[in-house]
Parts: C-alpha cells; structure tokens; sequence
C-alpha cells in the first residue's frame, strides 16, 4: 500500500480541560480502526479557543496521550496556527454572499426563539439580523459592535443540493448512506465573537489539509455532520468516510464531559491507576 492511497485518520482532541476516559477510548479506537484499514492516525490540537486551551493543558494532554499508549505520525498539527487559513475561507463565503454578521447576544436570542432548538438542545437562530439592510449591518460595524458571522443556511443548501455522508457502521465492513438534515440547525455560527473561525469551519479546513479520509469520533458530533457536508461542498473539498462510535458514560448514563467535571486521566493516574486499567475500562485493553 502506497502512502499515497493510505487511509489517514485523526485524533483531535481540544485542550480546554483535561482529558477523561471518553478521550481515551475515542484516541485509542481511532487506532485500532487505523490499524484494521493498514491507515495512520495524525494528531490535531484543536486550541481555537485561546482563553481556555493553556500551553499546559497542551502538555498534560500529550503526556495522557502517551501513557495510555495512543500513537500518532509526524507531529502535532496546531489549530491556532492556521487562523489565517479559517479568515481567508470566511473572506470566500464573504464574498459569495454565503454568510452574514449577527449581533445578537445569547439573551436576544433566546427571547425571540420561537421554541425550537437544535440537534444539541440550543434555541435555533430565527434569523434576525439576517434581514438587516446593507446601510444597517454597515452602520453597526462602523459602530464596533461585537459579532459572530453566521451561515446562511438556505442560500448555501440553493448551492450544494441535498447532501448525505457515508457512514461507517460498528463491524467496519458495512457503509451505509445518511441523509444530511443541515436545517434542523439553522444558520449556524462559522466565525465567532472572540476567535476568527468556529469549531464547525476549522474541523472541515483541517482535515482537507491534512488530507483526513477516515474520521472516527463520538456519536454528539453524528449530527454536526451534517454541517460539515454543507461547508464540504462549498469548498469543494473531498468527503471522508465517517464512523460515530458510542460514548463512554457514567453511573447516571450521561456522557463524559469537562464541563461535568469527569474525572480525568490525570486524577487517574495520580490515584495509582495503570495505562492497562484504563484500556481494560473502557473495552480496549
């Protein structure tokens, strides 16, 4: 097999917390699906978010990554480096008309939301500031106002047609076809208030960088998926083959999360567990 048609995954984890057995367990099955398909597993750090991703954060990441056995090729791929990468894609859309400024706050949204949400639960954006005149939009930016730049969802679905992913189911033979639902998250944020590019924007640009064919990650990103086709085809980029594996939940059922506080690697380790007792918790020794 050529490195050419090598199949290249990736872990990407943020390091805005520190890393718990969810972490672990998608790492290291990225791995072991890499290894299954003869492919490499490259590393992206996804620090968009400089007020909460630290250089030591960084350092105790790398340094779980490593005790629990996870291997990578090459070096880490930093986010934040790419930032003029993620302007220039957002100046494109820009100037396609793709993609508009908002200047509402979590609190005008949710006061003018008409009840529906998103996939993840959030009230859906009802479009506000998408119907601003030119002389409006131009006198608030003259005026500084803080604001994101938002997708304008149904021009660019006009552009890209229905869309679907293929998806690759639990016994890695079988591909299946999804139908993408790119609406049932409205115009979504792709440049935001405090950092020049969004989750959503940075995910789809770097893994065309680096040339990302499989991606493995947790069944809460099945449905973002659906953005990243819309923005896949905008840009004309190549589509991967996608597996959303299950999550790693605690004793109430609920998935691992930083903000939840999940007990971390780190804890982990300090509390005298091994590298083994990590792999046998979560299925993967």
């Amino acid at each position: 097999m050529t490195a050419k048609t090598q199949p290249v995954f990736r872990f990407a984890p943020s390091p805005n917390g520190h890393l718990h057995l969810g972490h672990a367990y998608s790492a290291l099955l990225t791995n072991k699906i890499a290894r299954h398909f003869g492919g490499k597993t490259l590393l992206r750090i996804e620090d968009i978010d400089q007020a909460r991703c630290t250089p030591e954060l960084v350092t105790q990441m790398l340094s779980d990554l490593e005790w629990i056995g996870f291997e990578f090729e090459g070096t880490p791929e930093i986010q934040s480096d790419h930032f003029e990468r993620y302007r220039a894609a957002a100046d494109t859309l820009k100037q396609r008309d793709l993609i508009y400024p908002c200047f509402c706050s979590r609190k005008d949204i949710r006061e003018n939301a008409d009840g529906q949400t998103d996939p993840d639960g959030a009230p859906i954006y009802p479009g506000t500031c998408r119907h601003l005149s030119s002389s409006e939009v131009e006198e608030k930016l003259a005026q500084n106002i803080p604001h994101s730049w938002r997708l304008d969802m149904k021009k660019a679905l006009v552009e890209t047609g229905a869309l679907t992913w293929r998806e690759l189911q639990a016994d890695l033979e079988t591909i299946s076809t999804i139908e993408a639902d790119p609406m049932s998250w409205g115009d979504v944020i792709l440049v935001r208030k405090d950092t020049p590019t969004s989750y959503h924007l940075s995910v789809v640009l770097d893994d065309a960088a680096q040339q990302i064919t499989h991606i493995t990650r947790g069944k809460d990103l099945y449905a973002a998926t659906s953005i990243h086709r819309v923005l896949q085809k905008l840009f004309a980029l190549p589509e991967p083959l996608y597996h959303h594996h299950d999550l790693i939940r605690d004793e109430a059922a609920e998935k691992l999360s930083k903000s939840k506080k999940a007990q971390s690697l780190k804890e982990l380790r300090e509390q005298g567990w091994s590298a083994h007792q990590v792999r046998a918790a979560i299925g993967l020794d």
